[in-house]
């Protein structure tokens, strides 16, 4: 079932569009990667995913029933939000304030999911610990465990795995995985081609030209033969 359907959408800022007549569909339990050069428009077309700019035109066609409040996000990071004084609970939990409406106060469902989403991230042992104090994989964790709060369906993802070290890097992706195979539908940005087309059901590749398509069909396609054979470790479409 489609969750997000793409019409002939064009994003961009200042009137000036980015990227223009965009076309996909995706569906529930895919795994999106949106790849492409800087500068191609990546986190601006996600920013218009999730409403956070408007359309220069097109559509986006929300399915099943899905909001714009219950999709959940994880941003990149700067350096500012990186020392937030407040504790890991505290960040998990205003994961909810999308759903909260003029509601002061968390209650008992979202208090026990929040807790389930820490265990799930692995990061319960440090619930009333302060989110600053933490390494950067353990903070990309608790923000998982957050947008995971704002949602039971669909993820968005800004490069989850940007200023990580390798063996953390492996660890966010197997837990991305894990969270696709659990039937949370993945949009991620990634500049991480290796990665696309190792995890990824579908690729959305954008800049100068544009592909949508399976990861074997974008494999084989002259875009994805372009890029592979550019990539420092190139891979055969079903590993």
């Amino acid at each position: 079932m489609a969750l997000l359907t793409i019409k002939n959408l064009s994003v961009g800022y200042d009137g000036q569009a980015v990227v223009s007549d965009l076309n996909f569909v995706v569906n529930a339990g895919d795994y999106l990667c949106i790849v492409g050069e800087n500068g191609s428009g990546k986190t601006t077309l996600m920013k218009t995913l999730l409403g956070l700019r408007e359309p220069l035109s097109g559509q986006i066609i929300p399915g099943d029933g899905l909001k714009r409040n219950e999709i959940g996000y994880l941003p990149q990071q700067t350096i500012v939000q990186r020392d937030f004084p407040a504790s890991v609970r505290e960040i998990v939990m205003s994961g909810f304030q999308g759903r909260t409406g003029l509601r002061p106060f968390y209650n008992r469902e979202e208090k026990r999911l929040a807790e389930e989403n820490m265990r799930r991230m692995g990061i319960e042992a440090h619930a009333d610990q302060c989110y600053r104090e933490l390494s950067g994989g353990q903070q990309q964790r608790v923000l998982l465990a957050r947008a995971l709060c704002a949602t039971r369906k669909i993820l968005l993802l800004d490069e989850p795995v940007s200023g990580l070290d390798p063996k953390v890097t492996n660890e966010m992706y197997s837990l991305i995985q894990s969270l696709n195979m659990d039937g949370i539908t993945i949009i991620m940005i990634s500049h991480d081609l290796t990665a696309a087309v190792r995890f990824a059901s579908h690729i959305l590749h954008i800049g100068q030209s544009i592909f949508f398509g399976t990861r074997d069909e974008y494999f084989y396609s002259d875009m994805g033969n372009k890029w592979m054979t550019s990539d420092s470790q190139p891979l055969t479409p079903n590993t």
